[in-house]
């Protein structure tokens, strides 16, 4: 009998899951759609299914870990009668009585050898096998825009099918979007594995995601940020007119409303945050002019009100 652990290629402390990934592997190896009319294969196939039969459930491992499977014990009494076959006609008879016992004949001790083994199930044949296929892995990049707002995009999978992949709205990176039967196919009447595709986001400059809301630093002028007025903001659909009040300070924050992440009603805000800028290079009338106004509009920030 064929150590089952052997045939599989795995251990005895080897955990439920090692043992399937193992029998899943070399069934689809040898499975005989896929080796027509190689009879190694076919009944290397059976040999594998027949192992995977005795440990591949908790309870078939402990079963056979014990020494409690039919062959197991078919191969005790095969490995007593030598023994007993051995010692001659007579010492055969005393360890016979001593084997039955006083209320165990012969026909019950056979019945308890071989009993269980007769109304047993077979080892599945390979008309009778089904195997999964495994899935498949994609990476699919898609932009700030596409993941803000979802979109459509078309992908060629591993396995060479071009998928369509319809982006919800609000992805984010990392998360998994799952197609089933788009994997490898099965074996035998086995379902196709499931397509997966990881997303990954890439940045857009300017653009930070906060939860469902977009944040965006907008630079104005010191004058814009005194007098107030109109400016241009991006957004995700291009650029709008944005009025701000006199009086702002780098940091002040407007809201959006519906610019964010989703769709609908549903999507969130875009955040506009803005950023006093002074020119780099101060124009001598511009400053003469900062200079004349100073003791009259003169006034310390520093200084908490």
């Amino acid at each position: 009998m064929a150590d089952p652990y052997t045939v599989l290629g795995v251990s005895k402390s080897s955990s439920l899951e090692d043992i399937k990934k193992s029998y899943r592997k070399l069934a689809k190896k040898f499975h005989p759609d896929l080796n027509p009319g190689n009879k190694e294969a076919e009944k290397k196939f059976k040999t594998i299914s027949h192992a995977f039969d005795q440990i591949g459930s908790a309870e078939a491992k402990a079963k056979f870990d014990r020494g409690e499977t039919d062959e197991q014990q078919q191969r005790q009494y095969e490995e007593q009668m030598k023994r007993q076959s051995s010692q001659g006609p007579f010492g055969s008879g005393a360890r016979y009585a001593q084997s039955f016992g006083e209320d165990m004949g012969a026909d019950d001790f056979f019945e308890s050898l071989f009993g269980a083994g007769r109304k047993g199930k077979k080892a599945r044949s390979a008309e009778d096998f089904n195997l999964s296929g495994p899935d498949v892995q994609y990476k699919m990049e898609i932009d700030f825009k596409e993941a803000a707002l979802g979109g459509k995009k078309n992908i060629t999978l591993p396995t060479g099918k071009t998928l369509e992949v319809k982006i919800p709205a609000g992805i984010e990176s990392g998360k998994k979007l799952r197609f089933k039967g788009l994997g490898e196919a099965g074996v035998g009447k086995g379902a196709a594995g499931d397509a997966l595709i990881e997303i990954t986001v890439a940045p857009l400059s300017g653009f930070i995601r906060r939860g469902r809301d977009i944040e965006v630093e907008v630079p104005i002028s010191f004058i814009e940020a005194i007098t107030g007025g109109e400016i241009k903001v991006p957004t995700l659909e291009g650029e709008i007119l944005m009025t701000i009040a006199p009086g702002v300070s780098t940091g002040s924050k407007l809201r959006l409303r519906g610019k964010g992440v989703g769709v609908g009603d549903d999507r969130g805000n875009e955040i506009v945050v803005l950023k006093v800028v002074i020119p780099k290079e101060v124009d001598p009338a511009l400053k003469a002019a900062v200079e004349k106004l100073k003791p009259q509009f003169n006034y310390n920030p520093r200084i908490q009100s």
